[in-house]
């Protein structure tokens, strides 16, 4: 039997095992696993080793912060970096404003995405405030819009007192969706940054004090508590500290659905990055922020010991000018750094080779334990019936990444000069060559929405 598409002599690795074999592609989607496959076309991955599509379930494209504030990865520049560094799904975020239904603001959404994206992708709905008053209206979304989570903040103006995230994790629960949540307590850090703002302190430097992280375990904490008296699954976003760790795995360990994610800029930088004088203090301002390098060996032993599940981006760049709005107020810094491109790549180097964990489980954490807990029924897996959204990693290529390197639409990256070994050297979506070589063949436009459901 002959194959539109066959991918020879390559490793395959998958979240349970590493083996040899082929993998035969008949239109979108994987055929056949074996071994003398022939095929119409042929890719030699000899040497090589063949994944899963990574899948970021954490990114911020075209995000609008108002006053002509908007991310500087389009769905265009954003999806293309993705595709070059292996990234083959993502999902992004409906914000609705306050005048605004649910369905409107997501069609709205819709309409920014799909004449730019290049890969496959989905999207939470954010529920603010505002937002409460529709939350009846959760299933037709979910039905209309194929919306299965929903993004909760306990900080910003979207922020939710405790009243409101009940009645949001009520209203999932009802629908069988997941909360993605951002966990901090907000009363303490505005009460912290006014302190700072009026004694004067309003460097970079302050940004992290205003965050502490016992408090960002309290928060975390807190919303353990709801979600298990509420009886939902929770998933709680971008990780860096012992004290959001620790109640994660205490509740896991009592047998809750409690499912934590870190991002790479928690497990490579510190809160020394703050320290730098001038716009490098600045360029790092995220939330939470960066913590203490104790944090981060906590962060790599609990994705090695699946206190962690999964690690995304939270992907959300800034240019150095718009990060320069807020050196003189910490405050007023776009908070985000670029990371959707390096992930699949900076977890192999730093997390496979400096022996934190297995390939095995790189996998899982960057491509199948994301889309099977974010309902992505035919993402992050090898297997026959799935699409053929693949990797071919070559785990001796040599990158050094810099601005020159990275293809996302930002002037810095946090991880300038960092030397890596390993780099995808073709990316696959849906059985179509995207990148291959350094050299791009995708369009904007081809990437799918992805409805979703339970």
């Amino acid at each position: 039997m002959t194959y539109d598409l066959v991918i020879q002599n390559g490793t395959i690795i998958t979240a349970e095992a590493t083996y040899q074999a082929d993998i035969g592609i008949r239109g979108e989607r994987i055929a056949a696993i074996g071994e003398g496959l022939s095929g119409a076309r042929v890719i030699d991955a000899a040497g090589r080793l063949v994944t899963p599509g990574a899948v970021d379930v954490h990114v911020h494209l075209s995000l609008n912060l108002g006053g002509g504030l908007v991310s500087s990865d389009d769905w265009f520049t954003g999806t293309r970096a993705a595709a070059f560094g292996g990234t083959t799904t993502i999902i992004d975020f409906v914000h609705p404003e306050a005048d605004e239904t649910l369905m409107q603001a997501y069609e709205q959404r819709r309409a920014e995405a799909d004449p730019q994206t290049v890969i496959d992708y989905a999207l939470h709905m954010a529920l603010g405030p505002a937002q409460i008053p529709q939350l009846g209206l959760l299933p037709a979304v979910q039905k209309a819009a194929g919306i299965t989570t929903y993004k909760l903040y306990m900080a910003y103006g979207y922020c939710l007192k405790d009243g409101e995230l009940l009645q949001a994790l009520e209203a999932i629960r009802d629908v069988g969706g997941l909360p993605v949540v951002h966990a901090e307590n907000w009363d303490v850090i505005t009460t912290l940054v006014n302190r700072r703002r009026e004694a004067g302190l309003t460097e970079p430097r302050w940004f992290p004090r205003c965050r502490p992280a016992l408090l960002e375990g309290e928060a975390a904490e807190r919303l353990i508590t709801l979600a298990e008296w509420v009886g939902l699954p929770v998933h709680i976003f971008h990780i860096g500290c012992r004290e959001v760790v620790e109640r994660v795995a205490a509740a896991r360990a009592r047998g809750l659905p409690v499912y934590g994610e870190t991002c790479p800029q928690y497990l490579l930088l510190t809160e020394a990055a703050y320290e730098t004088p001038g716009i490098q203090g600045a360029l790092p301002v995220c939330a939470p922020p960066l913590r203490t390098e104790a944090d981060q060996q906590v962060l790599w032993k609990a994705l090695a010991n699946d206190h962690l599940q999964l690690v995304t981006t939270d992907h959300c760049p800034f240019t150095m000018a718009q990060k320069a709005r807020g050196l003189d107020d910490f405050s007023r810094i776009p908070g985000g750094v670029p990371s959707i491109e390096a992930r699949f790549a900076l977890l192999y180097t730093f997390g496979v080779r400096a022996g934190h964990f297995s390939p095995e489980r790189w996998v899982d954490i960057c491509c199948t334990t994301p889309a099977r807990l974010h309902h992505l029924s035919r993402k992050g897996q090898i297997a026959v019936g799935f699409d053929a959204d693949l990797v071919i990693f070559d785990p001796e290529k040599p990158a050094r990444l810099s601005t020159d390197w990275l293809h996302e639409n930002v002037d810095w990256t946090p991880y300038d000069g960092l030397d890596l070994r390993g780099w995808p050297v073709v990316t696959l979506q849906r059985g179509a060559v995207l990148a291959q070589d350094g050299q791009f063949y995708g369009q904007a436009g081809q990437g799918r929405y992805l409805a979703r459901s339970v």
